[in-house]
């Protein structure tokens, strides 16, 4: 995939995909074999350990919804974006940004993910 706000969306619908087999092909065609998902409270390497980390989140979060809430900024091989996770009612039950590092072929090697709005100086 070429271009990374498609990436970056098709990972946030992978993230919560139901469906195991759709969960696993979403998650291959956007992260690098070794990609490393990091979120505060867990971290998965590789397809499988993002996979479990997604399964985690939906067994704590049934039927949420990921919706990204900015444009990817993007320079070099690193990119931001925000994001918020909605109940199945549509209200918002957390916000956060992750900042991505991608892989050679545009992939995702690394999402680090922070959870609210930066703390103020």
């Amino acid at each position: 995939m070429t271009d990374l706000t498609t990436t970056v969306d098709t990972w946030l619908r992978a993230y919560v995909e139901p469906d195991a087999a759709t969960r696993a092909t979403l998650i291959a065609q956007v992260w690098a074999p070794d990609g490393e998902l990091v979120d505060p409270p867990v971290t998965g390497a590789g397809a499988d350990g993002i996979d479990a980390v997604a399964r985690a989140l939906q067994a704590q979060f049934p039927g949420h919804a990921f919706r990204r809430t900015s444009a990817v900024d993007a320079h070099h091989d690193v990119a931001r974006y925000t994001w918020a996770m909605l109940a199945p009612d549509g209200a918002t039950a957390l916000t956060g940004t992750d900042v991505v590092t991608l892989a050679d072929d545009g992939r995702l090697a690394r999402v680090a993910g922070f959870f609210g709005d930066p703390v103020p100086a």
